[in-house]
């Protein structure tokens, strides 16, 4: 066996190529506005399991942030792909927001961060309790130095009872708000405790209730945060989004067509695929940058059936995804998670996202690469 073949679960064996890597760019994209979810790196030497604090390896988390900026995307910081609601507490959640914030400044970055209810308990609250959790948290991002995010919200999404009850809420906490924010959509295939936010499952219905939000407060709203997996749905708001308010797709099954935008308009980008894909990334907002449609399409091809399958269903467990490629790729040297969501994909959906990886030259370093594959695959017993 060759320093670049890994053998894989199924009796298959890979030959790993490696990428050739994209130049950095000399700032960010100027056509359009792209922020990267990042993922948070566990102290691999600490109690990280479930239902235990978290322990953040702060060095390594904060080296992959400035290795985004370094090609020209901004940090979307403490969203769902760094394990809120799943392993991220919320008392490191304020220190990363604080640190990387501090970060942004030192390298000029963009960042901007959630805002949330997760520091509540379990069970039923009441919607003043969900408010004032909110605004704890916005305080808390912006005292930091970053744009809140204010993420969509499992209290309130059990505490509502319709409509009006998010509208209340959203009223209170954008009047309250000293700067634009960005709000946050995020489908039930990212989290199920989510389904029938807005105040209806009907996505129609749940969209009119967005567009009067908006439409009552676009002052006060940068964007808006779209994760439905569903390209025309989010077509379909764009068009409806009063002027000013950006569309920022979180839709990691069709951001290239959605970046790239049609004669009525485009969306921005707020993606964890970004995580992944970085410098591909960038390669392709230079090219689009230029008006260089044809490369655009080209780079951004391959980086898409390795999406997809990182975000399979059962899609909340992607952030395991990502993090195996980050160590793959040299931004880690372990592949441990809070909470202990290394667990979260199989050894087989594992192989396929190497091989995708290495099909769109995401795995600078080949023999690194194998080596670190081969190691996880000899422990999930698959022969070496």
């Amino acid at each position: 066996m060759s320093a670049t073949e890994v053998n894989l679960p199924g009796g298959g064996r890979l030959r790993l190529a490696g990428g050739a890597g994209h130049p950095r760019p000399d700032g960010p994209p100027r056509s359009r506005i792209a922020y990267a979810a990042a993922h948070v790196v566990a102290d691999p030497q600490a109690d990280n399991t479930p239902g235990t604090p978290a322990v953040v390896d702060w060095e390594s988390t904060l080296a992959f942030r400035r290795h985004l900026w370094s090609y020209g995307l901004g940090v979307a910081e403490a969203m769902d792909t760094a394990q809120r609601g799943m392993g991220l507490d919320y008392p490191a959640t304020r220190e990363l927001i604080r640190r990387s914030a501090a970060e942004a400044r030192a390298a000029d970055g963009r960042i901007v961060a959630g805002a949330a209810t997760d520091q509540l308990p379990a069970g039923p609250v009441t919607l003043a309790e969900v408010t004032a959790a909110y605004r704890e948290q916005i305080d808390d991002v912006q005292a930091a130095g970053a744009v809140p995010v204010l993420m969509c919200s499992r209290h309130l999404a059990a505490a509502a009872r319709g409509p009006e009850d998010y509208l209340r809420v959203y009223d209170d906490l954008l009047s309250a708000a000293d700067r634009p924010v960005v709000l946050h959509w995020l489908g039930p295939m990212f989290d199920p405790a989510l389904s029938g936010y807005w105040g209806s499952t009907d996505l129609d219905l749940a969209a009119d209730t967005v567009v009067e939000l908006l439409k009552s407060h676009a002052a006060r709203v940068d964007g808006i945060k779209v994760s439905l997996l569903d390209a025309g749905r989010e077509v379909a708001l764009r068009r409806r989004l009063p002027a000013g308010v950006r569309l920022y797709t979180g839709d990691d099954f069709h951001y290239p067509e959605l970046i790239r935008g049609d004669a009525d308009g485009y969306s921005d980008a707020l993606l964890g695929v970004f995580a992944a894909i970085a410098p591909a990334a960038s390669a392709a907002f230079a090219a689009l940058d230029r008006g260089d449609l044809t490369a655009y399409d080209e780079i951004f091809a391959p980086t898409v059936p390795l999406a997809r399958h990182l975000f399979a269903a059962p899609t909340w467990y992607y952030k395991t995804g990502i993090v195996f490629l980050a160590w793959l790729a040299g931004h880690q040297d372990h592949f441990t998670m809070v909470g202990g969501l290394q667990s979260g994909r199989s050894p087989a959906h594992l192989a396929t996202l190497l091989t995708l990886a290495d099909a769109a030259g995401l795995l600078p370093d080949a023999e690194q690469a194998a080596a670190r594959a081969r190691a996880f695959f000899q422990v999930a017993g698959v022969a070496q």
